[in-house]
């Protein structure tokens, strides 16, 4: 009875899934039409975070994706345009994409 016990325990525990539990990142690709979450989760803060700490954000993601620094002209715009809509400034409409 223990034996068989251990047993289904043992497969259990290796038909687990491998991943690690730890936090995981936003799968998905970009909406059509950003909103607050999309953009609060591109720059890694909270939707109702304050000023200073989206201005943070925000540079700190475009240091590493700065298109003169080999980044993507693209997700540069989508950064911005994110930025813009958690300040509350809505969407500027001077991105090309």
């Amino acid at each position: 009875m223990g034996g068989r016990c251990m047993v289904r325990a043992w497969q259990a525990f290796r038909a687990r899934s491998a991943m690690p539990r730890v936090r995981r990142f936003y799968p998905g690709g970009f909406q059509s039409e950003m909103n607050r979450r999309e953009a609060a989760l591109i720059l890694g803060v909270r939707e109702r975070a304050a000023m200073d700490k989206i201005k943070e954000a925000h540079k700190r993601v475009m240091v590493a994706n700065h298109p003169d620094a080999g980044g993507s002209h693209y997700v540069a715009s989508k950064i911005n345009e994110a930025k813009d809509i958690l300040m509350g400034k809505g969407k500027s409409g001077s991105s090309v994409f």
